[in-house]
Order: C-alpha cells, then sequence, then structure tokens
C-alpha cells in the first residue's frame, strides 16, 4: 500500500486505479464501480467523496485532446531570473490556456504548456506572455511524434517501479473530422466540468447544457470513438496520492533512433508521457518522458533502467520543485 494517509484501506487503491482507467460512462456509474469493488453505490460514493475532500482526487472529467478539438498546444521551456520567477508564474498563469506551470531543475526554470483555440496564433502568444512576464528566453517544444499520453498511477504499490506495462500504447488518433456541431461544443462543455458526486452525475452535467442525458452519453461515446477525449477519467494529486517525485526525462536520442526508442520508453509503466520534440543549439534533447514515482531515489532507477535498455546514456532528468498552476483548459469558454 503507498503511504499516504488519505489512501485509506485495498478499497480505496482498486477504486483509485479504476477511477483513473476510465471513468463508466452510464446513466450510474458508481453502481457500475460498485458492482466491480463488491460492494454498494453509496459506499463508492462515499469513498470518492472523502478521496476529492482529502485532496487525493484533483477532478473526475473528460480529458481531451486539444488538437482534435481544433486548438493548437505546445509545452513551453522559459528562463527566468530566479528573483522574477514567482512574478513571471504569476503572468504566465493569467493566461486561461496555461494548464500546466512548473519551476523545474535546470536553467530553463519556467515550463508550461500553452493552449490557443482556432484563428489565434500560438507563437505570438509565447512570444507576448515572455515580454509581459520579462523572460531572459523561452522555447518553443512542440509535438513532433506522441508515443504515450495518460497518467494513471498505480496507487496499489509493491511493484518494481521500473517494470514495463503489459498494456498496449494505443497509437494517436489521425483520421480527418468534420468540425464540431454546437450540440457537440455544447457537451464538451459540460463533460470538461468536475462531476457531481451523485447517482446520477451525467443527468445534471446534460441539464445545465439544454439535452438530455441520453444525448450527453451518446457524445460523449462518440468523442472518445473519434479520439476527440482520450478518456473520461480521475486525475489524482500526484504527492497526495504517494508520488512524490515527479520527474522530466529528456534525452539526446540520434534522431534515425528516435521512434524505435520512443516506443521502447513508452512501455516503462512509470512513464506516463512520452513524446518527440524539436531540438534548439542550446537544448539538445529530442525525446521526453514524463516519470511518476514514490522517490527521486526511484525516478533516478527508472531513468537508469530505460538508459541501460535503450542505450542512451545523454539524458537528463528535471524535477519539479514548484507546482504554480494545474488546471485543465477550459475549450470553447474564452
Amino acid at each position: 500500500m503507498v503511504a499516504s494517509m488519505s489512501v485509506a484501506d485495498a478499497v480505496d487503491e482498486k477504486l483509485l486505479n479504476l477511477l483513473q482507467r476510465q471513468f463508466p460512462l452510464e446513466p450510474r456509474p458508481f453502481a457500475v464501480l460498485a458492482a466491480a469493488l463488491s460492494t454498494t453505490e453509496e459506499e463508492v460514493l462515499a469513498r470518492v467523496r472523502r478521496l476529492k475532500e482529502q485532496k487525493v482526487i484533483r477532478q473526475v472529467g473528460a480529458i481531451f485532446d486539444s488538437r482534435r478539438l481544433g486548438y493548437q498546444s505546445c509545452l513551453v521551456a522559459a528562463k527566468v531570473a530566479p528573483e522574477r520567477l514567482e512574478a513571471a508564474a504569476a503572468v504566465i498563469n493569467g493566461h486561461p490556456g496555461v494548464s500546466h506551470n512548473y519551476q523545474r531543475t535546470h536553467h530553463f526554470n519556467l515550463w508550461f504548456t500553452l493552449t490557443v483555440p482556432p484563428g489565434r496564433d500560438l507563437q505570438a502568444e509565447a512570444e507576448r506572455l515572455q515580454r509581459e512576464a520579462g523572460a531572459e528566453s523561452l522555447r518553443l517544444l512542440p509535438t513532433v511524434r506522441l508515443f504515450k499520453i495518460g497518467v494513471m498511477l498505480d496507487v496499489s504499490g509493491g511493484e518494481d517501479a521500473a517494470r514495463r506495462t503489459d498494456e498496449s500504447v494505443p497509437a494517436p488518433a489521425e483520421a480527418p473530422l468534420a468540425p464540431l456541431t454546437a450540440a457537440e461544443i455544447a457537451a464538451v462543455r459540460a463533460l470538461q466540468q468536475d462531476l457531481p458526486l451523485e447517482p446520477f452525475p451525467f443527468a445534471t452535467l446534460a441539464a445545465g447544457a439544454g439535452m438530455s442525458e441520453a444525448e450527453l452519453l451518446q457524445h460523449a461515446r462518440r468523442l472518445l470513438e473519434e479520439g476527440r477525449m482520450r478518456r473520461f477519467a480521475a486525475v489524482l494529486h500526484h504527492r497526495r496520492a504517494g508520488f512524490v517525485a515527479n520527474g522530466m526525462g529528456v534525452w539526446n536520442v540520434p534522431d534515425e533512433r528516435a521512434v524505435a526508442v520512443g516506443e521502447q520508453m513508452a512501455t516503462f509503466a512509470a512513464v506516463s508521457h512520452c513524446y518527440q520534440r524539436p531540438r534548439y543549439p542550446d537544448w539538445p534533447y529530442n525525446l521526453f518522458t514524463m516519470i511518476h514515482a514514490r522517490s527521486t531515489e526511484e525516478c533516478e532507477h527508472v531513468a537508469a533502467t530505460i538508459a541501460a535498455e535503450t542505450g542512451i546514456s545523454d539524458y537528463a532528468l528535471l524535477y519539479s520543485t514548484r507546482e504554480f498552476k494545474k488546471v485543465r483548459v477550459r475549450y470553447f469558454e474564452w
């Protein structure tokens, strides 16, 4: 069991693992979860409410692929003078398209994700933020190739952090899509809200969107099938769930090996995200792996195992030392 006072027992552990994978898109989802856990709907709701109050669960809702919704997004690395860091972070946090913003252990010390809606210029937005925040330099690191995405923390513990996952890593959706209809946009707005913790939560969301529960669930399933929604799931507060080390592994991989090595890195269970991104003269790393572990030693063990198995020795682990912002982008609301 994870050393977290908020995760009370094995039922909590199983419940959290289920919630992270795929929340049931059904009229009574907590009853479906209860059946899987051999307990009652009331018991599951009580546990989820407690875990939410204790800040183990951050949110339950839809996780969308911004690109498949017509948005542009990018990881941005900024170099900010230490004495200006908090003020710069506050400026960047004020942008509605910034979902994550962390201080990390590197001379590029402020890392954030920036998402902009159709018709907005992402590079111009980033350059404006650089000016307003007073960043010395800034590097845009868009996704060249996605190998894996999806934070699913195994809260049961007890296994080697460097183990491989036996789950397949699905290829990202690439099929062209028709523009979203007004009803689909209304469904996106509803599904991105934090799910009400009640027996018929989708009925409540649907009422707010001016549609029936059946219509909202139909939209949700279609958005999932089309790859516009990555999954509907719980997102945890990593530290409250026992995962206190958040290391961004950056790797200098020969370009001709990038695809093969990226696919190999994606098979590690502790790796939640794996991307190929561009290099710069002052940034030689082209593969990125997010590693979530219970200690820095465990994080380093995972990275060392990846290095040994891939033969890539030129890498660095950038740890997050402060979380300035972590929210979900609110689509079609700004």
